[in-house]
C-alpha cells in the first residue's frame, strides 16, 4: 500500500494509507503516517505533512528521528519556520545515531534565516565548522546568507564565490551567484570562465554554452584572445549537442594558444562525420605538429583510432591508437587505444607484435579491464602459433584464478580442457604474470544482527516506502561493511522489488566476478542472479527451444527485470522488445488486437520476446554470440562484420566487435548464462 501511494499518489492510495494507520496502532500507524507525510511533502501539501509526521512521532519510537526531521522539513516547507524549533533543537542528543544529526543543523539555520534571525542561524551554524558537514555546499550556503543577512558581506561573499567556484554542480551554485549580483559583488570574466569549463567538463554542454555566451555579451573588457577562445568552446559545446555545421567552423577566429588546437580537433570531427578521411587526417597532422601537447590532440586520436577501427582500416587505427599511447602516456584513453591497437596486430595475424604488446598490456595497464582479455588472447598466441603449450596454461590458468567469473575465464578453463591431456603447465611461468593481481577475497556474512538498530530502521522504513532512506540508515551502522548489501537487497527481495535488489547488489562495491562462486554466500548470488517469473519464463523458453538461463542473462542485461522499463529507444518491458518487432512476433502467436501497452504485461512480453529471440537465433544458424550481438546493434551490422571478418572462432569475433556496447553487452550475456548455471545447478 505504502508502494503505491509514493507511485501513485491518487485519493484511493491515501485513503487506504489512511485507513491502514487508524487500523494498526503501534509501528504500523508510524509507517503509515510516515508513508503518508513523504507523499504529501511530493504533492507539496507541506501542512498534511507536518501533521502526518506529528502522528508519526506520537505513533511509536524506532523512527521518532525520521518524524521530527521530516516533520521539520515540511514545516519549512508551510511557511512555518517557528514549528521547527522544538523538532530541531538539540536534535543529535535526542536521536544518537541518527543519519540527520549532521545535517540537522543547516536545517535548523535555514529556520532561523525565514525568520531573518541571522544570530540563531549563525549559533546553529558555528558549532559545526570543524565537522565534515561544514565542506557541503548547503552548510556553506546557510552560512553565507547567514552572514548576508547580518550585514557582513566581507564573510558571505567568500562562502558563495567557493560555492560557485568548487561545487558548480550543486543546486545552491546558482543561487550563491545571484546573491553575489544581489550584493553588487561580480565575479572576474576569468571566475566565470572557470565555472563554464567545469560546466564542460562535467558534459553540461547546453550550461556551458550558455556561460560563453553570456561572458562575450556581459564582459566588455575581454581581450581579443578572450573572446575569440569563448567562441571557440561554445563551437565545442554545439558540435556535443549536435548543433554544429561547417560553416561555423569556418566562421571561427584565429588562436595562437589551446584553443587553436581545438579548433582543429572540431575541424576533425567535421570532417569524420562527413566521411572526409583526407580532412580528419590533415587536421590531426596540424595538431601533432603544433600543439603536441594539446588535451584535444589527444582527443582526436582516439576518435580518429575509432573512426578507421569502425571502417576497418587497421593499419591506420593501428597508428591513431600506438601515437595516442606514445605521445600521451597518462590519457585515460591509453589502456583502450593500447588493447585495440593490440588487438589489430592480433586481427593483421602479426603475432609477434601482438604477443608483445599483450604483454605489455599486462604489464603497464595492470588495473584496467583489457587485462583478461590480453591474458587469454597471449595464451592463444602460445598455443596456436608458438605451440608453448605449457606457457598457454599458464596464462589460462592464471585468468581461471584471478578472473574467475569473467567471460574470458570461461574461455580459458574451455581451452584448459582441451590442452591438459598431455601437458603441462611450465614450471617456468611468464614473469608478465607476477603482473596480475592478486585473487580477490571477501569476507561476507550470511546472518545479519537483527538487533542492530539500523536494520531495524531500515525495514521499517521499507514497510513505509521510504526508499531513499534504507541504504544511508544500512550504511550508519558501524558492522555495515561486513552484512549491509545482503541486508539492503534482501528488504527489497522480501517486497517484491527484484530490480531495486539486483541494483542494490551492484552498487554494493562486491567484486563478484573476482570471487569464486564457492567464496560467496549462495544468498549473494541469488540476489545477484535473480529468477523472478522463472516458472513462465522456463516454459516460454522452452516452447521455443531456448535455454532458459540465457533467456534470464539477456533479460538481466536488458531492463534488469523491470516488467515497467520503456528505454529512450523506445523498447519495452522485460527482453526491452520494439512495438514493431513485437506485433510480428504478435502476429506469430495468434494474440490478437496486440497494443503496445501489453508489452509492459511480463507474461506478454516474455512470451512475444521469445519467440523473437529464437526468430533472431534462426537468422543465424543458431550462433548465439550473432544473434545476441544482433539483438542489440541489429542484423545488418552484424551480417557486416561476419562478411569482413576472417575470423578463426567465434571468441575472435566476440572480441572483434567494433561497437564498445555490443561488445561488452555480449560478452556479459554469455559470462552471466554460466553464472546463472553455477548458482542454480541442480536447482
Amino acid at each position: 500500500m505504502a508502494q503505491q501511494l509514493a507511485q501513485s499518489r491518487t485519493a484511493q492510495a491515501y485513503a487506504g494509507v489512511q485507513a491502514y494507520a487508524r487500523a494498526h496502532p503501534g509501528d504500523g500507524a508510524m509507517a503509515a503516517y510516515l508513508a503518508l507525510g513523504h507523499a504529501q511533502m511530493e504533492d507539496h501539501r507541506y501542512d498534511e505533512a507536518a501533521a502526518s509526521f506529528r502522528q508519526a512521532s506520537a505513533s511509536a519510537d524506532p523512527l521518532s528521528d525520521y518524524a521530527d526531521y521530516l516533520g521539520a522539513q515540511a514545516a519549512l516547507g508551510a511557511g512555518r519556520p517557528a514549528d521547527t524549533f522544538a523538532l530541531l533543537d538539540k536534535f543529535a542528543e535526542r536521536h544518537p545515531g541518527s543519519i540527520f544529526a549532521a545535517t540537522a543543523p543547516v536545517l535548523l539555520a535555514n529556520a532561523f534565516l525565514k525568520q531573518n534571525n541571522a544570530g540563531g542561524a549563525l549559533a546553529a551554524l558555528l558549532p559545526e565548522a570543524q565537522t565534515p558537514e561544514a565542506s557541503h555546499s548547503d552548510y556553506e550556503y546557510a552560512l553565507a546568507r547567514a552572514y548576508q543577512l547580518q550585514g557582513n558581506a566581507g564573510a558571505a561573499a567568500p562562502l558563495y564565490r567557493r560555492i560557485y567556484l568548487t561545487q558548480p554542480m550543486s543546486t545552491e551554485a546558482d543561487n550563491a551567484r545571484a546573491q553575489l549580483q544581489a550584493m553588487n559583488v561580480p565575479l572576474t570574466a576569468a571566475e566565470r570562465k572557470s565555472h563554464a569549463d567545469q560546466m564542460f567538463d562535467a558534459k553540461h554542454y547546453g550550461e556551458a554554452a550558455q556561460e560563453y555566451q553570456a561572458l562575450q555579451r556581459d564582459e566588455a573588457g575581454l581581450s581579443a584572445q578572450d573572446r575569440a577562445e569563448m567562441q571557440i568552446y561554445e563551437a565545442v559545446c554545439n558540435l556535443k549537442l549536435k548543433k554544429l555545421a561547417r560553416k561555423d567552423v569556418d566562421r571561427l577566429p584565429e588562436t595562437n594558444d589551446d584553443s587553436a588546437a581545438l579548433k582543429l580537433y572540431l575541424t576533425s570531427e567535421l570532417d569524420r562525420n562527413a566521411g572526409d578521411q583526407a580532412g580528419h587526417d590533415a587536421a590531426v597532422t596540424q595538431m601533432v605538429q603544433h600543439f603536441p601537447r594539446s588535451r584535444w590532440l589527444e582527443e582526436a586520436l582516439y576518435s580518429g583510432g575509432n573512426m578507421y577501427l569502425l571502417k576497418r582500416q587497421y593499419e591506420q587505427a593501428i597508428h591513431d591508437y600506438t601515437l595516442l599511447v606514445t605521445m600521451f602516456a597518462h590519457s585515460q584513453y591509453a589502456p583502450s587505444a593500447h588493447w585495440r591497437a593490440a588487438w589489430m596486430n592480433y586481427r593483421l595475424r602479426r603475432y609477434p607484435e601482438a604477443a608483445r604488446l599483450m604483454d605489455e598490456q599486462v604489464v603497464q595497464y595492470t588495473a584496467g579491464v583489457e587485462v583478461p582479455a590480453a591474458l587469454y588472447w597471449r595464451g592463444r598466441i602460445y598455443e596456436d602459433e608458438e605451440h608453448n603449450f605449457g606457457q598457454a596454461l599458464n596464462y589460462y590458468g592464471t585468468i581461471s584464478t584471478s578472473y574467475p567469473n569473467y567471460y574470458y575465464a570461461m574461455l580459458a578453463r574451455q581451452r584448459i580442457s582441451v590442452l591438459s591431456h598431455g601437458n603441462q603447465a611450465s614450471s617456468s611461468p611468464s614473469p608478465v604474470l607476477e603482473h596480475v593481481p592478486p585473487p580477490h577475497t571477501a569476507d561476507l556474512i550470511e546472518s545479519l544482527p537483527e538487533n542492530d538498530v539500523h536494520l531495524i530502521k531500515a525495514r521499517l522504513l521499507a514497510n513505509a516506502s521510504l526508499n531513499e532512506y534504507i541504504g544511508p540508515e544500512i550504511e550508519a551502522s558501524p558492522t555495515a561493511s561486513e552484512w549491509g548489501a545482503l541486508a539492503q537487497a534482501e528488504i527489497y527481495s522480501s517486497y517484491g522489488e527484484v530490480t531495486r535488489a539486483l541494483q542494490s547488489m551492484k552498487h554494493s562495491g562486491i567484486s563478484f566476478f573476482a570471487l569464486p562462486v564457492s567464496k560467496v554466500p549462495m544468498t549473494y548470488w541469488q540476489l545477484y542472479f535473480p529468477r523472478p517469473y522463472w516458472n513462465e519464463m522456463a516454459a516460454d523458453a522452452q516452447n521455443n527451444g531456448l535455454d532458459p538461463y540465457l533467456v534470464a542473462s539477456l533479460i538481466r542485461q536488458e531492463s534488469e527485470f523491470n516488467a515497467g522499463a520503456v528505454s529512450k529507444a523506445n523498447a519495452y518491458g522485460l527482453m526491452q522488445l520494439i512495438p514493431s518487432t513485437a506485433r510480428g512476433a504478435a502476429r506469430k502467436e495468434g494474440i490478437k488486437k496486440f497494443s503496445t501497452g501489453m508489452l509492459l504485461q511480463p507474461s506478454t512480453n516474455l512470451q512475444l520476446g521469445t519467440e523473437n529471440l529464437k526468430a533472431v537465433l534462426d537468422r543465424f544458424g543458431g550462433q548465439v554470440e550473432y544473434a545476441l550481438a544482433a539483438y542489440n546493434a541489429g542484423d545488418v551490422p552484424v551480417r557486416q562484420w561476419l562478411q569482413a571478418g576472417d575470423y578463426k572462432d567465434v571468441p575472435e569475433f566476440v572480441e572483434s566487435i567494433p561497437y564498445s556496447e555490443t561488445h561488452d553487452y555480449v560478452e556479459a550475456i554469455l559470462r552471466n548464462r554460466e553464472m546463472y548455471r553455477a548458482v542454480y545447478a541442480g536447482r
